[in-house]
């Protein structure tokens, strides 16, 4: 019983750190889509994300804690499940049982991660370097131009879209999942899964958007 319990807790984990995930998400989404308009509210968005203490030095390294511990849960649990898996079928017919997404949670996870790595990259640590170690003066009107200059690239803007065509997948089966790993059924479960798939659809399809309506708007 101890160790179904600890099985369950940990799954929850992974359910909840998924579901914080989604709320960064969402927020980073809507920060983004606000280039689309122009410079202006973005150029205040980001200078408000990077300026203020609270978001740079609580709620950043919380939000990294979280992507790692996502990944790191992921893969344990997989491991624990396929160990559990003592009967081997001679013929298993994946996808009649289950989705190509569910079956492939841990690749759809690490491409997603890679992605966040080329992010921190072309963001995060320009972004540190700028003003922690550099020590520059404040820009408040350097941000719109930096994102423009960073979708220049057709391979660049390419990998992004891919990256999230596969975070649509791990999303259409992740989001729904991580109710009910903790126990979410009723009659709200129907129009809870549907929304879930529309998430999972809306917000990459959004941010592919961004990256190619970026790209074909280059500053010159």
């Amino acid at each position: 019983m101890a160790i179904l319990s600890s099985t369950i807790a940990r799954k929850v984990a992974m359910a909840l750190s998924g579901l914080f995930l989604i709320v960064f998400l969402t927020q980073h989404f809507i920060i983004n889509f606000s280039a689309v308009f122009g410079p202006d509210t973005f150029n205040a968005w980001s200078d408000f994300m990077g300026g203020n203490p609270i978001v740079q030095f609580i709620f950043q390294p919380i939000l990294i804690f979280g992507v790692l511990f996502h990944f790191v849960m992921g893969i344990y649990l997989e491991i624990k499940n396929n160990n559990a898996r003592q009967i081997k079928y001679k013929s298993f017919k994946g996808n009649r049982n289950s989705t190509w997404a569910s079956r492939n949670m841990i690749i759809s996870g690490a491409v997603i991660l890679a992605f966040l790595g080329l992010h921190f990259y072309d963001f995060w640590f320009p972004e540190i370097m700028y003003k922690y170690i550099e020590s520059n003066p404040t820009d408040t009107v350097r941000y719109y131009p930096e994102l423009v200059h960073k979708f220049a690239s057709p391979i660049r803007t390419g990998l992004y879209c891919l990256s999230f065509v596969l975070l649509a997948l791990h999303l259409w089966h992740g989001f729904s999942s991580s109710f009910q790993s903790m126990g979410w059924s009723n009659k709200y479960s129907r129009g809870l899964r549907a929304f879930t798939q529309f998430y999972a659809i809306f917000i990459p399809l959004g941010f592919i958007f961004i990256a190619i309506y970026l790209h074909f708007n280059q500053i010159h």
